[in-house]
């Protein structure tokens, strides 16, 4: 597959005046065309920040400090205004976290339609046809009367179908979704990550997906990349993922997941609390939390290294971790529930 996409030790900073957030630190990964890419991880790890470098759609007074973005061999961190008013929408799209918020409350959503391609040069006609066409694409019952209709008219599950209507609008080669099916009930979720996922394949497109729900990168993604404290800790296939963790805190996000095997006992949590951006420990960010915790991990940062074919790890004691099982696998396997996008 061609690459579509590659971050390169992406570093992003929130400035203050007492002091600054790391909030991403060195991320590195590539899309390729035609797959879905997870990231995902606690709040506050860096995700949504990522995403919003990917565009250059960070709020002040955060700012890009360090690596490259590159589209199509163009770096986007060095594009200026008009440049970057090509790419967004046309070439990559993005779909927020909640939709109530990210709609115009006052416009229409014909307007807001509208403005998705607003830049092609279409009739009134043709543009009607097109946001009609759209909102049937995205499953939206009655589009030609809906068109008129704001907002707050819509339930929760047809506004998240709104909104990615208009991602989709100048039928974009990249799609960034930043937890698509937050607020939304498990059914709603469960048919916005279906609609997602063929509208993919229709669409050829390629498919960035944050989220802190390991059952959605099961069902909907081809590789992951954890990520803790502005970093990645572990990248892989899902499946590899799911089947052998080998960083510690991602055994501890699967540990938290209920299934078959602990039905009825208490869910393991991850001890303690994600550490403060401004002021990280002098090691390994995870190890206060970490079970698997040696004097290297308090003293000396880990490098992410390749412990097999692509799969990638963050850690100073994968001896220690390279025999666990998963806890969930994507196949119906004796381990979990299956029933993932692999499966």
């Amino acid at each position: 597959m061609n690459k579509l996409l590659e971050v390169k030790d992406l570093s992003v900073v929130f400035p203050s005046r007492n002091e600054s957030v790391q909030a991403v630190d060195g991320v590195s990964f590539d899309i390729y065309e035609g797959e879905t890419f997870g990231l995902v991880g606690e709040s506050g790890c860096g995700k949504s920040q990522t995403l919003r470098s990917i565009l250059g759609l960070l709020k002040a007074p955060g700012r890009v400090t360090g690596g490259k973005i590159l589209y199509k061999n163009e770096d986007i961190v060095q594009m200026d205004r008009r440049q970057l008013q090509k790419v967004r929408g046309s070439e990559i799209s993005v779909i927020f976290q909640e939709p109530m918020t990210s709609l115009n409350p006052v416009l229409t959503i014909r307007r807001q339609l509208y403005e998705a391609f607003e830049n092609e040069k279409l009739t009134k006609i043709q543009r009607e046809e097109r946001a009609i066409e759209l909102l049937k694409l995205v499953g939206i019952p009655s589009p030609e009367t809906r068109l008129d209709e704001y907002p707050h008219q819509f339930s929760g599950g047809m506004r998240q179908r709104a909104m990615i209507a208009i991602a989709l609008g100048a039928r974009p080669k990249l799609l960034l979704a930043d937890e698509p099916t937050t607020a939304l009930d498990v059914t709603i979720q469960d048919q916005v990550m279906k609609l997602l996922n063929r509208l993919k394949g229709e669409l050829q497109m390629s498919i960035i997906l944050v989220t802190h729900d390991l059952g959605v990168i099961a069902q909907m993604c081809d590789r992951v990349a954890v990520m803790y404290a502005g970093q990645i800790v572990e990248m892989t296939d899902t499946l590899t993922l799911f089947a052998a963790p080998r960083h510690p805190y991602t055994y501890g996000l699967m540990g938290s997941l209920p299934n078959k095997d602990t039905a009825g006992s208490t869910l393991e949590a991850i001890g303690g609390a994600p550490p403060n951006l401004a002021h990280l420990p002098e090691g390994c960010p995870f190890a206060p939390r970490c079970r698997y915790a040696q004097d290297i991990c308090r003293r000396r940062r880990p490098e992410i290294v390749p412990v097999a074919a692509d799969h990638w790890v963050r850690c100073h004691q994968l001896g220690e971790t390279a025999g666990f099982q998963g806890l969930i696998t994507l196949d119906g396997g004796e381990n979990g529930q299956g029933g993932g996008k692999h499966g």
